[in-house]
């Protein structure tokens, strides 16, 4: 290798890669838009539907996110693949909900749905629901 070069470059990741990153992993850094348009991060739990093509989030509808959300919905998700130089960006616009079934789709399968459901509410929780227009992310393949 000479000196101007600094190894392999990265690989784009096939939509095949992308959907199976994000199904592999549940925590990502979502950034949404301040109202002075400078981007805030927060690091979040996630629940990935590649049959939808949407993500949800969990949060509390007074976080500082949901309210973000609901003044510009555009917003991205970031996560890190397995190693340091691999990662997964879903991008799209998102909406806050309470409804049961965002909460229920987010939580999964729940023995007594109702308890939860009231959980939920006595908690203040919502669902940032991401309906994701775009993927892309990158991978580098060191032997």
């Amino acid at each position: 290798m000479n000196e101007n070069q600094s190894g392999p470059a990265p690989r784009s990741l096939t939509e095949e890669e992308l959907v199976k990153l994000l199904g592999e992993q549940q925590f990502g850094v979502l950034a949404t838009v301040k109202r002075s348009g400078h981007p805030a991060m927060s690091t979040v739990l996630y629940r990935w539907d590649p049959a939808e093509r949407v993500i949800r989030i969990s949060t509390t509808a007074d976080r500082l996110k949901a309210r973000q959300v609901r003044n510009d919905p555009h917003v991205a998700l970031h996560v890190s693949g397995p190693d340091v130089w691999s990662f997964a960006v879903a991008e799209g616009e998102a909406e806050v909900s309470g409804s049961a079934e965002e909460l229920l789709a987010f939580a999964g399968d729940q023995a007594d749905p109702a308890a939860y459901l009231e959980r939920q509410a006595g908690e203040g929780r919502v669902v940032i629901r991401i309906k994701v227009s775009r993927l892309y992310g990158t991978a580098l393949d060191i032997p």
